[in-house]
């Protein structure tokens, strides 16, 4: 559901090439503008020269990027579209597509956190490789933590929901068979958090969009994951005494690490499975004055709470709670959970935001007044069927061919990656095993944070990173399914020194479908993915 909070300025330099030859335009870009889309007007159709588009100003600087990928793009034709499906839609939409060398796909592009603006920086890496691709802001015109225009406005929830992307494929379709004079041979959607909620959300309502799907960290249990933001606030904020004040999170990172790192056989940092971690709050309790070393009681209690999720009435899991070795780093609970001082996480904006004004739709609504159990209740009745994409009945968008690649990051201080496992597993319980494998992988990402960062070997071409081919890029590996009907099994992931691919390789580490985990063979160099096999746990 939320934002990638560091940018992502690499681009994928090797993609793989349809057996057709790239087809040139038909028709003038400028003559698009006469076209009338059903419920959608073109507000501007332009031929943009090579390396002369700049991108407008933008309240999210990682949806722009850096200003060398704009020089790099090859000319290309610019539809602007805005896209009315009710009388309160206002849908922005832009498509793009390479005036010459056109690999005969289409790539939709998804959002983070509330939306709210275009991703110009996923156009751009995605023209790059010649995809005709369309983004869009899924209908208002927002910060990715600001849910204000929801108030009021029901159909905008609806359009964010997943009115808006499927508005954009089905318009970004019609402009593509325009210009080119041909449809799309193979269509794709990837993205991660709110972008992997709507990915799942297109597999589930409108099967027919997309050829293949990657969903990264989905929100896709959209009410139960804020009903848990709202816990969260309320565990850490209404009893001063509990907060954890950010000083203290790497003293808890290190005792977690100590804990249980050297479990998977390699002491580096990276807990491989931290499902398998049993390190005790308890075992952190200041003995004597407290310090940035320890934690006190009342914290305690908070971090007990934090690592197993908040339960309804009856004692069940309303979501489930962070894993252990998340604690630390940019993308850790310092930005997602605790902030730097109470109320200041992104997870307190956006279960605030959400409740407030698409669930209770009161600007003065207080997040104290309300109860875990009252607030599931309502944020189910009002937003459930708009905002969850958790069915797992998925027989249409295989039937018709299609490819899902869902991965997520075990230090995911977001969304819980057990929610992803989870919903696997939901699909696997509907559908068989043998059913889900023809056309469904998992991968858990041993150190990725919420869709990119961390410890871990983040860098598996899930975001646009450069990596030469489908063993080492999860995107490419999708259509090599879809195109070629080889499916996925190992990808390696790369970890690079200091996360900059010009300073050189760290590590690597093979990402295993799930179940399987990535286990050290004992030998060998344990910074090289070759050293490590994929084993069922307990095997």
């Amino acid at each position: 559901m939320f934002a990638f909070v560091a940018a992502v300025f690499f681009v994928c330099l090797s993609c793989t090439a349809l057996a057709q030859s790239p087809l040139p335009p038909s028709h003038s870009c400028e003559k698009l503008s006469q076209l009338s889309p059903s419920k959608a007007k073109v507000i501007s159709a332009q031929a943009v020269e090579e390396g002369a588009f700049t991108p407008p100003a933008s309240i999210t600087p990682w949806l722009i990027g850096s200003p060398e990928l704009y020089k790099s793009l090859g000319g290309f034709c610019r539809v602007v579209v805005d896209a009315a499906p009710t009388a309160d839609s206002s849908i922005k939409i832009e498509v793009w597509m390479p005036t010459e060398g056109w690999n005969g796909r289409f790539q939709g592009q998804g959002n983070g956190g509330f939306a709210g603006e275009i991703d110009y920086h996923r156009l751009g890496l995605a023209l790059q490789q010649k995809y005709a691709t369309a983004a869009t802001d899924t209908g208002h015109a927002a910060g990715g933590t600001d849910a204000s225009w929801a108030l009021g406005h029901r159909e905008k929830v609806v359009d964010f929901g997943y009115r808006a992307i499927h508005e954009m494929t089905q318009i970004a379709k019609t402009l593509i068979k325009a210009f080119y004079g041909n449809a799309p041979t193979y269509s794709y959607f990837g993205n991660c958090s709110n972008g992997g909620r709507q990915a799942l959300m297109e597999a589930q309502r409108f099967p027919a969009d997309y050829d293949g799907i990657l969903a990264g960290a989905p929100a896709n249990f959209w009410t139960h994951l804020l009903t848990k933001a709202l816990a969260d606030a309320q565990t850490t904020t209404l009893d001063p005494a509990s907060y954890i004040p950010a000083g203290k999170l790497p003293a808890l990172a290190r005792a977690v690490n100590a804990a249980c790192d050297a479990q998977d056989g390699v002491t580096d940092g990276v807990l491989n499975d931290p499902r398998q971690c049993k390190f005790d709050p308890a075992s952190f309790l200041c003995k004597a004055a407290d310090s940035n070393e320890c934690l006190t009681a009342p914290q305690i209690t908070a971090l007990k709470k934090l690592y197993e999720g908040p339960r309804d009435p009856k004692g069940a899991l309303i979501f489930p709670g962070y894993l252990p070795g998340a604690e630390q780093g940019p993308g850790g609970w310092g930005t997602w959970i605790t902030g730097q001082e109470p109320g200041k996480s992104l997870l307190f904006a956006f279960g605030t935001g959400y409740f407030s004004n698409m669930v209770y739709e009161k600007a003065d609504w207080n997040y104290k007044e309300t109860t875990i159990a009252e607030g599931l209740k309502a944020a189910e009745a009002k937003t459930a069927k708009l905002l969850n994409a958790t069915d797992p009945n998925l027989a249409a968008f295989k039937a018709r061919g299609g490819k899902l690649i869902l991965y997520h990051g075990w230090n995911d201080a977001a969304i819980s990656a057990l929610n992803t496992i989870n919903y696997y597993e939901n699909v696997v319980s509907k559908m068989g095993q043998a059913e889900t494998d023809a056309f469904s992988r998992l991968y858990m990402v041993p150190g990725l944070q919420h869709c990119g960062g961390g410890p871990g070997a983040n860098w598996f071409g899930q975001l646009g990173q450069s990596t030469a081919d489908a063993h080492h890029n999860m995107e490419m590996a999708l259509e090599q399914w879809v195109e070629k009907g080889a499916a996925p099994s190992v990808i390696v992931a790369t970890k690079y020194v200091e996360d900059n691919p010009e300073k050189g390789v760290k590590f690597t580490r093979p990402l295993c479908p799930y179940p399987q985990v990535a286990k050290f063979k004992g030998s060998g160099d344990p910074n090289d993915a070759a050293n490590f096999v994929c084993a069922t746990e307990g095997k």
